[in-house]
């Protein structure tokens, strides 16, 4: 027995071969024995039998009595020679016959062992190969991403277990298949086109695809088998994508043409190393996928698919510094859409980000090829132009402008609206010479065109770009929490007096800033940030509770008949409890709620009149008092008058100002003062600047007058004012 040339090379099967090569040489060997042994037996009873027949002969003739018995015993004894030959001869035939049975018995369960034995174990050096191959099988962010080229490594030593042919790999997709050949060998182009379209066919097959289905085809050569001349005769073996695996299905497997049938400790190696491969190659697809797409969002807008705020930044720089070195301009749109809150309060949030997908196509439309938009917010696009002035910036956002607001979107309800958008333009470098200025160079002439009527675009001619009010805001939020958290707001007093006689009536509490250096800010300073970003809360109730303070050690000295006027944010007319909060101090410290006055300005106070209604009922519920500032900046303040009822008026000072110079506003002043007189409001003016205003608003009837001809702020409660 000899072992194939084409089969593997198997220590098991040799030994197997070997000792059933040397049992059946002996059996061979036992039987010519067996054979010659019968041959010899044979012949001697021939001759016997010869013998026997002439001494018969010898004996039928007269023969002397003697010679007669010696005959006859040599006759007796060859008789008995005869049949112990004979019961020798039936004896070594039994024992030839057991024997051979036994070796046969022998060499039949020794195959069969060894059989069985090869078809459970896997060769030392199969299982070796087999590992090689599977440490190979390592998965690695450079694997994941290149995994079509990590599959060619794979199948090189894959190959050196098992030659194979082919190696594919089919995943369902979307809208057909995705088919990825690796040809192992050197194939013309005729045998490649059948081998393609038999695969294909079958993995549209396997896949439960119609045959018409979208097929995308990627083929490798891996040049380690000679030339094959026919493909007749494919044979496969596919392993399939696990249904668990989420958002892929699909099959490997290998192809092979080949005389030879796989031995069972092939195709379980095969097999297994299909397994493993599915998983790697699969997990590879999906962590490829989700790569993609990660890397897709990490500098894209997932709701529009411009570009992110993110990748906007780095793009800015990048630009600044290009465009440094290659002495050219470019320019910054900032795009903030006007009133857009009114869409999504009217129509739905779904709807709102339809819309925005609808400015994103019209940002595409309207740059160039090289250009960068993006959304950098909620309803804010940017759009950096390459390489252009400002004459053409002004052309593109004027054709965005137009363009925008002659798109027509539609509601669910099928009602049709349009959108509107402000844009403020800035140019590098006559604007700005770095990323930071020139957004917020491109931000003020955004705002620039909000304050003009919206809809319209911008740019910061006319504008000092370094006046960047929007950065000067951000600067001081965290300025003002730095002062709050270390304690730095502190309360400053201006005096109200009675305006007939001098006398001191009130004074009213200013928050001011006390800068590290020692430097103390006004209020107007800071009044947009707190406005803004909603500070006012915090900061009112650190002014009362250091104005409280105050005004109990001045109880304590004697002076106890001023009145204390205090300002509040707008946050507090809606509910949040600073009334319950000074009441709770008031009785704390033995202050009667009747010398506190709580004022808001017209604007804060009329932008919701349900809650200022409640508001006021709250504060006279507990003994507060109230006075509307700013009184007369109102476009309909006389309706105020008549729904809301106040203690106290402050006039507002721009009238003051000029009762002396105009005439409207003297009338309008001594009017209000005659109104309010009427009706038991009293009046309080501010900005008295001279003397002669001063007697303008005595002569008035005013009640109450406060400014700088009066006195200036001062840290300490005041005691006593000049007449």
């Amino acid at each position: 027995m000899s072992r194939s040339p084409n089969t593997p090379y198997n220590p098991l099967e040799d030994v197997r071969l070997r000792v059933m090569g040397r049992l059946a040489a002996q059996l061979e060997n036992r039987t010519r024995t067996k054979v010659f042994g019968a041959n010899m037996g044979a012949l001697v009873s021939e001759v016997h039998r010869d013998l026997m027949a002439e001494l018969r002969d010898i004996t039928e003739q007269p023969l002397t009595p003697a010679l007669a018995a010696g005959l006859d015993n040599i006759v007796q004894t060859c008789q008995r020679l005869d049949g112990a030959l004979s019961i020798l001869h039936k004896e070594r035939q039994r024992q030839w016959q057991r024997n051979g049975d036994d070796v046969c018995a022998t060499i039949e369960e020794f195959n069969d062992t060894l059989t069985r034995l090869s078809s459970t174990m896997i060769e030392k050096d199969l299982l070796e190969r087999q590992s090689r191959v599977l440490e190979r099988i390592i998965l690695s962010h450079e694997h994941v991403a290149q995994w079509k080229e990590f599959v060619q490594e794979i199948l090189i030593d894959f190959h050196t277990i098992f030659p194979f042919n082919f190696f594919y790999i089919a995943f369902a997709e979307e809208h057909g298949m995705s088919l990825y050949l690796y040809y192992l060998g050197d194939y013309s182009d005729e045998l490649k086109k059948n081998a393609r379209d038999r695969l294909s066919a079958q993995m549209m097959s396997n896949l439960q695809l119609p045959m018409d289905a979208l097929l995308q085809i990627e083929e490798f050569t891996i040049r380690k088998n000679g030339p094959v001349d026919c493909i007749d005769d494919i044979r496969m073996i596919t392993v399939a994508v696990p249904d668990h695996t989420p958002r892929l299905a699909g099959l490997l497997g290998v192809a092979y043409v080949s005389s030879g049938e796989l031995s069972v400790q092939e195709e379980s190696v095969v097999r297994s190393i299909l397994s493993v491969m599915v998983m790697v190659v699969g997990s590879s697809k999906v962590l490829s996928r989700t790569l993609a797409e990660l890397e897709y969002y990490s500098i894209h807008d997932p709701l529009t698919g411009l570009y992110n705020r993110r990748h906007f930044n780095n793009i800015l720089e990048y630009e600044v510094g290009r465009s440094e070195r290659h002495q050219h301009e470019f320019s910054l749109l900032m795009l903030d859409l006007d009133n857009f809150k009114d869409i999504n309060d009217a129509y739905g949030h779904p709807t709102g980000d339809e819309a925005l997908c609808g400015v994103a196509e019209v940002l595409r439309e309207h740059i160039r090829k090289g250009d960068l938009a993006s959304r950098i917010g909620g309803d804010e696009f940017a759009v950096v132009l390459m390489e252009t002035g400002k004459a053409g910036a002004s052309v593109v956002a004027n054709n965005l402008g137009r363009s925008l607001r002659e798109r027509v979107f539609t509601a669910p309800d099928g009602k049709r609206f349009h959108l509107t958008v402000s844009i403020g333009m800035a140019t590098f470098p006559g604007d700005a010479q770095n990323e930071t200025d020139l957004m917020a160079g491109a931000d003020l002439a955004m705002y620039k065109a909000k304050e003009i009527g919206k809809d319209s675009a911008c740019n910061l001619d006319g504008l000092d770009p370094q006046s960047k009010s929007g950065r000067t805001t951000r600067d001081f939020v965290e300025k003002l929490r730095e002062a709050l958290r270390q304690d730095r707001i502190v309360p400053y007093y201006h005096s109200i007096v009675n305006c007939q006689t001098g006398e001191l009536f009130a004074c009213e509490t200013l928050a001011r800033m006390v800068e590290p250096s020692g430097e103390v800010l006004s209020a107007g300073m800071f009044i947009e940030t707190v406005e803004k970003y909603g500070m006012g809360r915090e900061l009112d109730r650190i002014v009362i509770n250091k104005a409280f303070q105050a005004k109990r050690d001045s109880m304590v000295s004697g002076v106890a008949g001023t009145k204390l006027f205090l300002n509040l944010s707008a946050q507090e007319i809606q509910g949040r409890g600073v009334l319950g909060y000074a009441e709770e101090l008031c009785n704390q410290m033995g202050i009667p709620p009747e010398c506190v006055v709580f004022e808001i300005l017209e604007r804060d106070a009329i932008s919701d009149m349900t809650n200022m209604r409640k508001f006021l009922a709250n504060l006279r519920e507990k003994g507060f008092a109230f006075a509307l500032d700013d009184f007369g900046s109102g476009y309909n303040s006389f309706h105020y008058l008549r729904e809301l009822r106040f203690e106290y008026v402050k006039i507002d000072g721009a009238f003051v100002r000029n009762i002396l110079n105009s005439k409207i506003d003297y009338a309008l002043v001594h009017n209000l003062s005659r109104l309010c007189q009427d009706i038991g409001i009293c009046t309080v003016a501010e900005f008295v600047e001279s003397q002669s205003i001063h007697d303008a608003l005595k002569y008035m009837g005013i009640d109450y007058v406060q400014g700088f001809h009066i006195s200036l702020p001062t840290r300490d409660l005041p005691g006593s004012v000049r007449r």
